[in-house]
């Protein structure tokens, strides 16, 4: 079953629909289901963290939906040169 949506975006976002549609002589209304359905995609797959949300107190109020980003930094920053003398 099929269900059409109403819905607004920003400009930007009706840009870069707009355009990425141009370039691939695609229907924007199809573009963006497509973009819908890879986002949804995504948000149902099973995260590894998932079992370990909630199961202690790390200060930091989003860390249910930012941890990725946060073990990346963290991960960055152990990793990057630092500026010390020999």
């Amino acid at each position: 079953m099929v269900h059409t949506l109403l819905i607004e975006v920003p400009e930007t976002l009706y840009d870069l629909l707009m355009k990425r549609a141009e370039e691939t002589g695609q229907q924007p209304e199809t573009l963006a289901a497509e973009w819908l359905a890879a986002s949804a995609e995504r948000t149902t797959q099973d995260d590894p963290l998932e079992p370990f949300i909630g199961t202690f107190d790390t200060g930091v109020s989003d860390w249910a939906t930012r941890h990725d980003e946060y073990l990346g930094r963290a991960l960055l920053d152990d990793h990057a040169p630092t500026n010390r003398q020999h």
